[in-house]
């Protein structure tokens, strides 16, 4: 359930009286989070990547086709899994795409524009409610 106006008003309030109150505090908040998430996925993608040459091997041992390609598809899933988890992932001293100092022009304009569309779409909203006289 998205938040309504006021409630994303009083966030962003929040937001900025932590970064005035304690702006080292709010920067190791901001990114720890994504960054430690980022990181162990993959790390989980790592191994999975082992585990999948271990099947690859395995089933070339055995002479089971059947479990050197589950092998071989383990080892590419995990590998997209891992690169497409770095690319994702935030530089240590950098901002996160979300965070409220996130705002160049482009990002502002862009959330000007998302908060104007959202705002026709729930003027709509309210208008058919109102029409069937809810």
């Amino acid at each position: 359930m998205p938040l309504s106006e006021h409630e994303q008003r009083m966030l962003e309030q929040m937001e900025r009286a932590l970064y005035a109150e304690d702006p080292k505090f709010a920067t190791a908040l901001e990114g720890s989070g994504l960054r430690t998430y980022t990181r162990r996925r993959v790390y989980q993608a790592v191994a999975g990547f082992l585990v999948g040459i271990a099947l690859l091997m395995a089933g070339m041992v055995a002479k089971q086709v059947w479990l050197s390609v589950v092998g071989f598809l383990v080892m590419l899933g995990c590998a997209v899994l891992a690169v497409t988890g770095w690319r994702k992932a935030p530089k240590p001293g950098e901002q996160p795409a979300g965070g409220p100092q996130a705002g160049g022009p482009q990002a502002r304009r862009q959330g000007r524009q998302r908060r104007s569309m959202m705002d026709r779409i729930e003027q709509r909203w309210q208008r058919r409610r109102d029409e069937q006289g809810h």
